[in-house]
């Protein structure tokens, strides 16, 4: 198993920038493809980014070229940088780990998941 815990959520005015970091403990994470989802208000989870085992990036098309994710299997810990942030990025959002053999957006494709960190952009 994988314990997942993010941080440096808060609230940015728009155009700012936030780094998420996911702090991982137990199995190592280089074992699994590593996600990033996020949940607003009255919506459905929704896929943001991930980073495959060896280092290759996905990310959705409304964040493509204003986020990044990265990992760093020895310090155990994923990276969310956030650029030119939007009102509509507003979330909460999560970091998670998937077993499977390959990528996938699909939330129920991933095995652990940590307890969120709010991000609010004002405009």
């Amino acid at each position: 198993q994988v314990q997942l815990v993010e941080s440096g959520g808060g609230l940015v005015q728009a155009g700012g920038s936030l780094r998420l970091s996911c702090a991982a403990s137990g199995w190592p994470i280089s074992l699994y493809i590593m996600g990033w989802f996020r949940q607003a208000p009255g919506k459905e989870r929704e896929f943001v980014a991930a980073v495959r085992r060896n280092g290759n990036a996905f990310y959705v098309d409304s964040v493509m070229g204003r986020f990044t994710t990265s990992r760093d299997n020895p310090k155990m810990t994923v990276y969310l940088q956030m650029d030119s942030l939007k009102p509509e990025d507003t979330a909460v959002y999560y970091c998670a780990a998937s077993s499977a053999s390959t990528f996938s957006q699909r939330a129920a494709a991933y095995n652990y998941w940590g307890q969120g960190t709010q991000v609010t952009v004002s405009s």
